[in-house]
């Protein structure tokens, strides 16, 4: 249902640019991070973040395996406001093209935060998919977009916000 709805909202955003012949593109933004989450907005960054900090079991669903990639919101929004001063109509990709294993991503965050916790697994969701890793080819070459801040830099920051916001 989630992919339904952003591929219809590009849709429509489509319609809207072309029917008003506007000036105007589409963001696809792939999973940002950092400072001022919500600790219960569902992100599995956050949620191993509030984990690790509780010294609770971090949770990860299937084995740990799937990637993902992960963007640093100053780097996400860089792109964005690349695209805003793009002067022609596209659809680009805004995010981070380092993949990592979900397993990395709690290992490392278990080590940054210094925490005991220990991961446990569980069954896979239903259509989890098993890749996410943005094809930023053309926001490289058409904006000069390139994501600056490492994983492990970013969740410092992430940490250091969550630890000082939610005791």
């Amino acid at each position: 249902m989630y992919d339904e709805s952003k591929r219809f909202a590009e849709s429509a955003t489509h319609s809207y640019i072309t029917t008003h012949n506007l000036n105007g593109s589409i963001a696809r933004i792939f999973n940002t991070y950092g400072p001022n989450m919500q600790i219960d907005d569902g992100r599995v960054v956050t949620n191993f973040i509030y984990q690790a900090l509780k010294g609770k079991e971090i949770t990860i669903y299937g084995n740990g395996e799937q990637t993902r990639s992960f963007s640093y919101i100053e780097d996400t929004l860089d792109g964005i406001l690349k695209i805003i001063h793009h002067e022609e109509s596209d659809v680009f990709n805004i995010g981070n093209d380092n993949e990592v294993t979900i397993k990395y991503l709690a290992e490392k965050i278990i080590e940054l935060t210094n925490s005991n916790s220990k991961i446990v697994y569980h069954e896979l969701p239903i259509n989890d998919p098993k890749q996410r890793k943005p094809d930023l080819t053309k926001a490289k070459e058409l904006l000069n977009y390139k994501p600056k801040t490492s994983l492990e830099d970013g969740l410092k920051l992430t940490i250091d916000w969550i630890s000082a916001n939610y005791k």
